[in-house]
């Protein structure tokens, strides 16, 4: 195998929306749950997209499983990788973003990293430096409140910059619409002046594509899925990836029956749950039983198999941000979320065990606990559900799924998920 684009995602549900991407731009592409095996059975692809769940782990530990994941993509002929983060730049002061970067960016021997989180198709802007989620400044919207990263700080440049070792500068707008060479010639500038990274401005869709063909300079990049698109883009106008039309086909109906689970506590699933509960049962985990020691996980599992022979069901545990504020006051953030995640997890390995195929899983963390339980290794892709979240089929087709990001989707998102998954 040899890779026109080798991709490390710091969580599951980003890798699906960065697999998704490529696919539709015409990238044969498969996702990887970690590293793969070196025994692990691929098909011929463009892309592949290595899944970690690094994004909110100790910045030590997110730099040595990106390094693994680079050198695995390297050796199989990856001569740009892509870092992929969220489009709402989800880090703190200690990183994970800045120092994953800078470690790739060592690694490869770059001077300088194009970094943006841009992806305008999904109302995420960038404009001197500042991210914008739809009309508001990332400190203004809804994000200012996540649960294990709040963003309150919109300028990117000094988000970045408190979290890296080097400089960071910034590629502005003015600059972007002048052209590829342009931004070549900024880049330069700011490597020459010892900046180790720099922020792109994108408004437009063109500007994706101005980026991806002067990041595809470099042997590294950081972005959301939008530089992918970019990066991808340009691949195929080098004539070094061929293109073809994205697939559609969700393999072979499996059947049997489906459930859903929900452990993000965003505002598009609260709303998403909310609308699940006219078309499907929904139970609602108790946190603070869980944290009591309670077997949550087992009533929920109960109450699941007297309902799924008559339909899907939904198992949530997402709580508005007073609630999650007031729980993690009490237990501790971390200890919270774990204990969470973790439950979550048991339930998805009970459901299968008792003959789920089809799941569909709302959040980045709780997806990454979910399919680490599985122990799936790697997806092709099927269907998109929605924006950013495709169907996701195992490679030995045994189980089919969705992976999606809390923001994502529309208020039908779980009855639209399982009408793809036959």
């Amino acid at each position: 195998m040899t890779l026109a684009l080798g991709c490390i995602a710091d969580d599951y549900t980003g890798a699906s929306d960065l697999a998704n991407t490529l696919s539709k731009a015409g990238l044969r592409t498969v996702q990887t749950i970690g590293v793969p095996a070196d025994d692990l059975a691929l098909p011929e692809v463009d892309a592949v997209v290595v899944s970690l769940k690094s994004r909110s782990i100790p910045a030590p530990q997110a730099v040595a499983a990106s390094r693994e994941a680079d050198a695995w993509l390297r050796a199989r002929g990856a001569a740009h990788v892509m870092f992929k983060v969220c489009s709402t730049f989800d880090s703190t002061d200690a990183g994970n973003i800045g120092p994953v970067t800078d470690a790739l960016r060592e690694d490869a021997g770059e001077a300088i990293a194009l970094v943006t989180p841009a992806f305008p198709e999904t109302a995420r802007t960038v404009y001197q430096g500042n991210l914008f989620v739809g009309a508001v400044p990332l400190n203004e919207s809804p994000l200012k409140d996540h649960p294990l990263n709040p963003m309150r700080d919109s300028n990117l440049v000094r988000v970045l910059a408190r979290q890296s070792r080097a400089p960071v500068g910034l590629v502005d707008l003015a600059t972007v619409a002048r052209g590829v060479e342009a931004v070549r010639a900024r880049l330069r500038a700011l490597a020459g002046e010892g900046h180790g990274a720099a922020i792109a401005d994108a408004v437009f869709d063109g500007d994706l594509a101005v980026l991806g063909a002067a990041a595809l300079d470099a042997r590294v990049s950081t972005g959301a899925s939008g530089l992918g698109l970019g990066l991808a883009r340009a691949l195929i106008a080098a004539g070094r990836v061929a293109g073809q039309p994205a697939g559609t086909d969700a393999g072979t109906a499996l059947g049997g029956p489906a459930a859903c689970l929900a452990g993000s506590c965003s505002q598009a699933t609260l709303a998403q749950v909310a609308a699940a509960e006219a078309v499907m049962p929904v139970h609602r985990l108790d946190p603070g039983r869980l944290l009591a020691g309670e077997d949550e996980a087992g009533a929920a599992l109960a109450w699941a198999m007297e309902r799924i022979g008559d339909g899907p069901v939904l198992i949530a545990s997402s709580q508005d941000p007073g609630a999650v504020a007031a729980l993690q006051a009490r237990h501790g953030r971390d200890a919270a979320g774990h204990a969470i995640e973790a439950a979550m997890a048991t339930i998805a390995a009970g459901l299968v065990e008792r003959g789920v195929r089809r799941l569909v899983v709302a959040g980045g963390e709780t997806s990454g606990a979910v399919v680490d339980r599985l122990k799936l290794p790697a997806f092709l892709l099927g269907p998109e559900i929605a924006a950013g979240v495709p169907v996701l089929r195992t490679t030995d087709g045994g189980m089919v799924l969705a992976l999606k990001s809390g923001n994502f989707g529309g208020r039908a998102f779980f009855a639209d998920a399982l009408a793809l998954m036959p």
